[in-house]
């Protein structure tokens, strides 16, 4: 800690501030400023006119006030004027920051804005409404960034790589296909996952023109849009009111939003705004006096101590009041502690309980915060209704990462099939799945708290693994069976699917695993693709209307999975198992599932009774294709998927 003339003896001494107005409070009559920085020895405002490039007009002590906190009050309209905070510490003044309460930045998010925050709504933003979420299981994510959605010459998009790109409707590839917001209705999936859109660090906001490009996890300010995606970023108030215009575009058509949040580190160390506040404060440091680097980005962040909580939680909750955010997914949550989780939990269903919260189950780097603190997937069972990533059934359908050449049970690698049943079920308790043969013992309360996904924005995507793992004689035929077999996998699985954006087009990233600053020509989803592989549009469509179609891929409780799916016994890279249709409202009184990761084809024995073939050989009809009985022949790589006919 800061050797400061007014340090404390720990951080555990230091004050903790629970009122909801740091930062800045305005009105027309008075701008209020509020500052928290115990070990400061004194604080200072400075206000500009410029958001960039220009000296303050003034520059006003604060005062100490309770709890760790410092006050200024300026009478009069300040709307327009911007501002920065600047700590002396050791008789140094820091750097200025525009303070980590900021809700409003100019150009790069340097300076804080004072704008009416009322100017920066949408027409009819009090009536905007959310879909209907009945339960977490009937969640479908689609992950996207906003620049690869809209970027493509073949986009048909006019405002590319920016927000108002999901305001568009009947935008068309070349080929007349549907593209943007329409593509995303016709999927049928419910939830968009958007990849970071507060203020980050890496994009030069003044160099737009150079077409730079970053995923966005390098935070700078957490409580402002990310002005590269504004078609304005000097304007304070456009990228707010332009955030707010997507969201509700996406409302009123069906979709809720989903925000990629990243508290566990920050872009910059000594220079970031967090430390600008209360330098070490905010973070974690090893026992030599080294920055702790679980993050693998040089730093993280310590959600342990109050204030930090206090500031994870107060986030939260204002991007779900004020931006009407439907999702938060948690970077590298397993570098948070589990009373932060449940705590950001509790705040959110006091909001919204329909609001989902999931996250990344691990670290980068090992953490000094003891792992049974963390909100791990080991841990999933203390996590009140947050979800984990199932890396299980990823790395068992498809290969790992750490083993690049080698595939999983999609492409005919024997072994995977316990893990692929881990993910089947849920990651419940499961009597059926033999643990010994599994990385993780099952570690969730429920199905719902666990997302199933083949590939993500991270590492490769799933054509280019399957291209990087498909053996030596594989065809182009066989990669698109392995392609519908994994993501088959996926959507029958209980718990909660989750989709790359682009993948159901057969998307690609030319083999590359860390696109995280590549240019458009490598992230950019080509909207050509859709024509070209409309049969696995058409599936990854069809699965989705299927799930939809039968609740039984979507039980909410443990004891209902048990209860109700029963797998079957089959041999190596072949997985059948039976679900009583009645379990949660379903239409049909059994359902069979199999999934055949042999590249060649398996005979059957179907159990008595006549049953309607729904899913068979790359095709989908949920209305049913057929009528079997018997025995049915299971094609090399693929699924199929019955429903018992009712006498």
């Amino acid at each position: 800690m800061a050797d400061s003339k007014f340090a404390y003896n720990s951080f555990d001494d230091y004050p903790i501030y629970n009122g909801d107005d740091l930062g800045l409070t305005y009105s027309q009559e008075c701008s209020k400023f509020k500052f928290w920085s115990p070990a400061a020895e004194s604080v200072r405002l400075n206000i500009y006119d410029e958001g960039i490039n220009s000296q303050p007009v003034e520059t006003c002590a604060m005062q100490p006030d309770k709890n760790g906190t410092w006050i200024y009050e300026k009478s009069g309209d300040l709307k327009g004027k911007f501002y920065t905070f600047q700590v002396k510490i050791n008789d140094k003044w820091l750097a200025e920051t525009p303070g980590i309460w900021a809700k409003a930045a100019g150009v790069n998010g340097q300076r804080a804005a004072i704008i009416d925050f009322s100017e920066t709504n949408p027409c009819n933003w009090e009536n905007d409404k959310k879909p209907e979420l009945k339960n977490f299981a009937d969640i479908i994510i689609y992950e996207i960034h906003i620049r690869d959605f809209s970027v493509s010459p073949t986009s048909g998009m006019i405002n590319k790589g920016k927000f108002l790109s999901f305001t568009e409707n009947k935008t068309v590839s070349p080929e007349g296909e549907k593209t943007g917001i329409d593509h995303l209705k016709e999927l049928g999936v419910t939830h968009v996952h958007l990849l970071p859109v507060f203020d980050f660090a890496s994009i030069d906001e003044t160099q737009l023109h150079e077409n730079k490009y970053n995923w966005g996890y390098d935070p700078q300010n957490y409580n402002i849009p990310e002005g590269g995606y504004s078609t304005n970023p000097y304007s304070p108030e456009t990228r707010i009111l332009e955030f707010k215009k997507m969201v509700k575009a996406l409302h009123d058509n069906g979709l809720r939003v989903v925000m990629d949040v990243v508290f566990n580190h920050t872009f910059l160390n000594c220079n970031s705004n967090l430390y600008l506040t209360a330098q070490e404060y905010f973070y974690r440091y090893n026992a030599d006096g080294s920055w702790s680097n679980a993050s693998g980005c040089f730093n993280e962040t310590a959600s342990e101590r109050p204030m930090m909580r206090k500031y994870i939680v107060d986030s939260v909750k204002y991007w779900a009041t004020e931006y009407h955010i439907d999702g938060f997914r948690f970077d590298l949550m397993g570098i948070h502690d589990i009373e932060t989780m449940n705590a950001v939990r509790a705040a959110i269903d006091n909001i919204d309980s329909s609001i989902f919260i999931y996250g990344e189950g691990w670290t980068a780097n090992q953490s000094p915060l003891s792992e049974d603190l963390r909100a791990v997937k080991r841990n999933a069972k203390y996590l009140n209704n947050i979800a984990v990533f199932c890396d299980d059934i990823r790395d068992a359908l498809r290969g790992n990462w750490y083993s690049p050449k080698i595939g999983g049970f999609i492409s005919g690698i024997a072994g995977n099939e316990e893990s692929v049943k881990l993910g089947i079920t849920g990651a419940i308790k499961h009597p059926q799945v033999d643990y010994s043969k599994v990385k993780n013992t099952p570690y969730t309360n429920a199905p719902t708290q666990l997302i199933n996904y083949v590939s993500c924005h991270d590492d490769l995507c799933l054509v280019d693994k399957i291209k990087e793992t498909a053996p030596q004689n594989s065809t182009d035929d066989e990669l698109l069976r392995f392609n519908k077999l994994a993501q088959t996998a996926v959507f029958i699985s209980q718990g909660i699917p989750f989709i790359y954006g682009g993948e159901e087009i057969c998307r690609d990233k030319k083999g590359i695993h860390n696109t995280f600053n590549s240019p458009d020509e490598i992230n950019q989803i080509n909207w050509s693709n859709k024509a070209k592989y409309r049969d696995i549009f058409n599936y990854y469509k069809g699965l989705i209307a299927l799930r939809k179609a039968y609740s039984a891929f979507r039980m909410n409780t443990a004891s209902d999975v048990r209860k109700n799916l029963k797998f079957i016994k089959t041999d190596n890279c072949f997985i059948a198992f039976l679900i009583d249709g009645r379990a949660n409202d379903n239409a049909w009184e059994d359902m069979i599932v199999i999934l055949n990761g042999n590249r060649h084809a398996v005979d059957f024995k179907l159990l008595e009774g006549r049953w309607k073939l729904l899913c068979h050989d790359g095709k989908i009809d949920i209305n049913g294709i057929s009528h079997e009985q018997g025995i049915l022949r299971i094609e090399a790589s693929s699924a199929s998927i019955l429903a018992r006919i009712l006498a």
